[in-house]
This record gives structure tokens, C-alpha cells and sequence, in this order.
């Protein structure tokens, strides 16, 4: 593969009648650290090639911090692009990539086009293209970064206008910490230490999303995404169907990504999930059949102050109580005069 490929599976979900994140799972060039496993390959083509340089931040040595605003238990903030802004956009460490914008952004702010993205959701089925688009600049919390490549594609956001999204990688060569109880984003150097398991757990990341265990009803350790994009508590149904319940799962809402259709199940658990020193206890979560993983989202996460050191692939977990319980997660309210709802597209892959 040459340098200048860039490989990446995009999941871009909207529901009918319930609230999922976009959630996008890009593998940033084989410069980096990361290494790509199972995602489909991508082309990069177009002219007005940007050069093949990686999100660069200029460094801090001292924190820099970003008022969030918590919607629906996602964390947003306030970017600036090419100088121009600000602009709303959403964290989400569950995307793989550094950026994501909407097209009307990137031709608000005349984005050139320097290839695109064959996108995929985590089903593996299907797969669409889409421009990727370069920046010069992003300013967040301060911080500003430079050379970004961004995926540009609509999505959904549940909290009103959002004209893009900061992937995970984007935040390499810092902590990141998405602090939701006092509602702040900090970025700063340093490095965390192991603590036995306890607060402190280790991660991988094989396509630039963090990926650590938890247990659930104390059976033995699962692989769990850490996605403050995501909607809930998910579990695949593999693992859901070997699992006893206080309320059976039932049909709550439709889903459709980028390639794929699905509906998705609630239910209560009749037993605990764990996470390190933290218990959740008998919660409610979602059933998704296009999720492979356990998908560990912002409802659970806005309970936390969360840091992330991806050089040395550790996460802490800090909150000043050890058991909690989780309820089903917010959804928007509707208003009365919404628009009608847009039906998904035929050529989506029915799954589950």
C-alpha cells in the first residue's frame, strides 16, 4: 500500500424515533502508530493534492480547556476552521479518523477536495464513497492543529446544528480529558499510570478507536468500544442472547447507517456490568444486530471525567462513586411541526 493510502470503515447512523450518534471508524496513515486489521480499502484520488503530512498540534506544556456542551450526553464544542468559526462540533472517540464535516461546512468554507473514502459500517456489508477534504487549520480549546484530512458526509445530530466531528487521533499527542460532570474539555501533556485495573485500564485502538474490557453478568471479559459518540450501552446480539433480563428485550426504534438498515432492541439486565473499580447495576441497554462489539456510549460515560493517553494506550475512569445505575438513554423531544420523516434509502442491507 502506498504511503498516501488511507484505509477506513465510516458508520454514519440516524434513527427513526430514538437518538444514535454518527459514529465514523477511520485508520489514520501507516505513518502512525495504529495499524489497520479488517477495513476495506481505499482509494485517494482527485487533484490539488494536499501534502501527505498528519494532524500536527502545536504543542502546549500547559492544560488548555474548552467549555462542552452536553447534549443528550454528548460532548460538544466550539471549532474554528481555516480561521473561520466558530463552528459546532461533537467529540466522538468513536471515530478512528481526525475529522468529519458536514458538506455544507466544507463548502462554506471552500474545502478542497484531495480524495475519497470508501465507507462502510461495522456489519462489513455494503460500502459508499465520500469526498475527503483538507484543513489547514482547527482550533479547539485552544490548541490549534494543522494538514487534517476530514471525511465529508451528512449526519445526524440530535442536539440541533452540528456542522462536524473530532475523531479520536485527532488527540494523539495529548491527554484528552472529557471531564462531563463539570462539563469542561481539557487537553494537556503528561502521561497516565497503571493503577492494578482499578481506575486506570489499558486499551487498543487497531483502527484508531479505543477498544478496553468490561465484564458483563460475570462472565468472562468483553471488548468494549469507548464511543462518546454513541447512544447507550450497547451490546451485539451474540452476547445479548446468552444474557438473563429483569425486562426482555423489545423493539424500540429503527436504525440505518451508511450501507445498512437494522432495528434496534432496549432491555434490562438481571445482572451487573463492570468496568474496572465501577459497577452498573442491572442497567438498561440497547440490542444492535450491525454491532460487533459491546459499545460503551455517552449515556454511561457523562458519569465520569474520562482522560485518554493514546501513547500509552491507558484510559482512567474518575468519578467519586462506585456504583450507579444506568436508565435508558435521552432522546429529543419532537416538536409538533417536525419535518416528515425522510424513509431510508432501498439500497440499504437489511440486517438482523
Amino acid at each position: 500500500m502506498r504511503d498516501s493510502a488511507y484505509r477506513t470503515a465510516a458508520c454514519l447512523l440516524s434513527l427513526a424515533g430514538a437518538s444514535l450518534a454518527a459514529c465514523l471508524f477511520a485508520q489514520a496513515p501507516p505513518s502512525q502508530s495504529q495499524s489497520a486489521q479488517s477495513l476495506p480499502s481505499q482509494s485517494q484520488s482527485g487533484e490539488n493534492q494536499a501534502p501527505t503530512q498528519l494532524a500536527i498540534p502545536q504543542q502546549a506544556t500547559t492544560p488548555h480547556q474548552a467549555l462542552m456542551v452536553e447534549r443528550y450526553g454528548k460532548p460538544y464544542v466550539m471549532v474554528m476552521i481555516n480561521g473561520k468559526g466558530p463552528f459546532r462540533f461533537v467529540i466522538d472517540t468513536g471515530t478512528g479518523g481526525d475529522a468529519l464535516v458536514t458538506p455544507e461546512l466544507a463548502a462554506k468554507v471552500g474545502l478542497p477536495t484531495i480524495g475519497h473514502a470508501t465507507l462502510s459500517d461495522p456489519s462489513g456489508q455494503g460500502g459508499k464513497k465520500a469526498p475527503i477534504v483538507f484543513i489547514q487549520s482547527l482550533q479547539v480549546a485552544g490548541v490549534e492543529f494543522s494538514s487534517i484530512r476530514a471525511i465529508s458526509h451528512p449526519f445526524f445530530a440530535e442536539a440541533g446544528t452540528c456542522e462536524g466531528l473530532l475523531g479520536f487521533t485527532l488527540f494523539r499527542d495529548y491527554l484528552l480529558t472529557l471531564d462531563f460532570p463539570n462539563r469542561l474539555v481539557t487537553l494537556s501533556n503528561g502521561a497516565l499510570v497503571p493503577d492494578g485495573g482499578k481506575s486506570v485500564l489499558p486499551f487498543r485502538m487497531p483502527e484508531g478507536v479505543p477498544i478496553a474490557t468490561l465484564k458483563v453478568d460475570g462472565l468472562q471479559p468483553v471488548e468494549a468500544q469507548l464511543d462518546s459518540g454513541g447512544g447507550g450501552l450497547v451490546l451485539p446480539e451474540k452476547l445479548a442472547a446468552h444474557l438473563k433480563y429483569d425486562v426482555d428485550p423489545v423493539v424500540f426504534a429503527s436504525g440505518r447507517s451508511v450501507s445498512t438498515r437494522f432495528e434496534m432492541k432496549a432491555a434490562k439486565l438481571a445482572s451487573d456490568v463492570r468496568l474496572g473499580r465501577y459497577t452498573f447495576t442491572h442497567p438498561v441497554v440497547e440490542i444492535h444486530p450491525a454491532f460487533p462489539l459491546v459499545n460503551f456510549g455517552s449515556p454511561p460515560m457523562q458519569i465520569f471525567a474520562i482522560t485518554f493517553d493514546q501513547k500509552n494506550l491507558l484510559v482512567r475512569f474518575a468519578a467519586n462513586q462506585k456504583r450507579f445505575t444506568l436508565s435508558a438513554p435521552a432522546s429529543p423531544t419532537r416538536i409538533t411541526n417536525a419535518p416528515a420523516y425522510d424513509p431510508p434509502p432501498h439500497d440499504l442491507v437489511p440486517v438482523g
